[in-house]
């Protein structure tokens, strides 16, 4: 009847999942501590824990209903006509996001594992979403709760307005149901209700993901080849996106000039190093030493400062416009879009600065007395090699970013994806050590995937500066090394490269967090 009020799921969607996302049995006893408990195993929401067989059936039964062509998969059909028959109508957009969530063989259809993780994964969501609401923390949403959670969001309604956001959402098509989710008229909206009314649609753009899972921004090993962090609309709206990265700058200038050292003996060692010349840490560092005195063990750093300021302006702006131009308006892109836009705009931001890339080698590699500064640097090389010595190792350098920017997203997002699904019950925040931890593994994988084209680039950017090293092309210089030295040959250095990933992450991530107070950045 009009006016009636109704849970936008029915039984048999509600019953499938306890609160804290594992599988329950219909009829499961609550457990400890809850109405009419009992003692007993209990599941982390408290509950009794279901029975397989139990939990199998009633999953299969919700499977059921939707197989609306009873082929033991459900495709977007399926789900349209199941999930319309239980009251719940569904955009085929929404219909296409959760299939493509769910669907681990990509063969365009959920079959009854996938659909069962797929809930299981999607509540957890949920919960995420439901805990950063409650701002009171009281395990209900009421409408002062709406109001400041959507102007975090930078969404500015009134109080009547969440009022009656709390009393029905019409979903679906305009000739859809009116659905409730304050099914029992409080004007709050608690767990059960919450999980009810969004269990099968699809949830994303979590703000509070964003919020702490930032990566590029914070950490920097040196190396500017990741892919940009995303930033919340309450970010951009109210300007942190900038303190943000002056931030991320600030902490790279104070981390690239504490591990400087370790940097120079790198690029050292890969110019060098040989079986003739194998060049060990402690006698690298006696070396510089002896030759240059201690300051010369911060030979190249000025430049490699600088060059961080341009880098991450253009990436970062570069990678707003090509997300623009892919075509996309969400807050939270998948990985393959956002390893393409980070790989395109890290290509255009590499390309402004790489005549940088140049000097910093250069200066890392000159003599005592060979150059007076970055200036004298740059115009003896273009009046003794022209404009075109500015862009050697160009092409592996423009080839490195993809493995590199590939390896380290996948690898974050891998144990990013991995803790949220096994440790995020009241919040998304990870903590200093699981994110540092997950920092240094994705840096250090990706690193060591692009390092051989990272050792090429800097032999071919100081081919001028080592005395009476021929002209040679990337594919010759591979050659060279690989018939010369092996294989290893194409690793020389990279043992002070690791090196100075743990401590370039540390400082970086203590800098940052300073700059950001300093700065008026809040966390929530």
């Amino acid at each position: 009847m009009p006016g009636a009020r109704r849970s936008l799921a029915s039984p048999v969607v509600s019953g499938v999942l306890c609160p804290c996302g594992s599988p329950r049995a219909a009829g499961a006893a609550p457990g400890p501590g809850t109405e009419g408990g009992s003692g007993g195993s209990a599941s982390p929401c408290g509950r009794s824990v279901c029975e397989a067989s139990e939990q199998d059936r009633r999953l299969r039964a919700l499977f059921q209903k939707l197989d609306v062509n009873r082929d033991g998969a459900l495709c977007i059909h399926d789900l349209a006509v199941g999930l319309g028959r239980l009251g719940l109508h569904r955009t085929e957009l929404d219909l296409l996001k959760i299939v493509k969530a769910g669907d681990k063989d990509l063969d365009g259809q959920l079959d009854f594992e996938e659909f069962v993780h797929y809930l299981q994964d999607h509540e957890k969501k949920l919960r995420l979403v439901f805990k950063s609401l409650d701002k009171k923390n009281d395990g209900r949403i009421d409408a002062q709760e709406i109001v400041q959670s959507l102007r975090d969001l930078g969404v500015k309604i009134s109080e009547q307005q969440a009022e009656k956001i709390l009393k029905r959402i019409r979903t679906g098509h305009f000739w859809g149901p009116v659905t409730y989710m304050d099914k029992n008229g409080t004007m709050t909206i608690d767990w059960n209700e919450w999980r009810d009314y969004h269990l099968l649609h699809p949830v994303e753009n979590i703000p509070e993901i964003i919020l702490y899972w930032k990566h590029s921004t914070i950490f920097d090993v040196g190396e500017n080849l990741t892919v940009p962090d995303e930033f919340t609309v309450e970010e951009r709206q109210t300007g942190m996106w900038w303190r943000h990265l002056v931030a991320g700058g600030g902490a790279g200038a104070v981390s690239r000039t504490c591990t400087a050292p370790l940097d120079r003996l790198k690029v050292l060692m890969q110019v060098h190093a040989s079986r003739s010349n194998n060049m060990c840490i402690v006698g690298g560092f006696t070396q510089m030493i002896r030759e240059g005195g201690p300051r010369s063990l911060w030979r190249g750093n000025g430049i490699n400062v600088l060059k961080i300021a341009p880098e991450s302006a253009i990436k970062f702006m570069a990678y707003e416009q090509i997300k623009r131009f892919i075509g996309t308006d969400q807050e939270m892109l998948r990985i393959h879009e956002r390893l393409l836009a980070g790989s395109l705009a890290g290509a255009i931001a590499q390309s402004s600065i790489y005549p940088m890339e140049v000097l910093k080698t250069r200066m890392a590699l000159r003599k005592t007395g060979q150059y007076s500064g970055m200036l004298d640097c740059a115009k003896n090389i273009l009046s003794k090699e022209g404009m075109a010595a500015f862009y050697k190792g160009y092409i592996p350098n423009m080839l490195g970013i993809i493995p590199y920017a590939g390896i380290d997203l996948a690898v974050y997002e891998t144990l990013k994806n991995a803790w949220l699904q096994r440790y995020a019950v009241n919040s998304a925040d990870p903590g200093v050590f699981v994110l540092l931890a997950c920092g240094t593994i994705s840096s250090t994988c990706g690193q060591l995937a692009s390092y051989p084209l990272a050792l090429v680039r800097t032999r071919m950017q100081a081919q001028a500066s080592v005395e009476g090293a021929p002209e040679v092309t990337m594919r010759g210089l591979f050659k060279h090394i690989l018939k010369t030295e092996g294989a290893f040959g194409l690793y020389r250095g990279l043992a002070p490269n690791f090196m100075k990933v743990i401590p370039a992450v540390s400082i970086s991530y203590v800098v940052y967090e300073n700059l950001k107070m300093t700065l008026g950045v809040q966390s929530r």
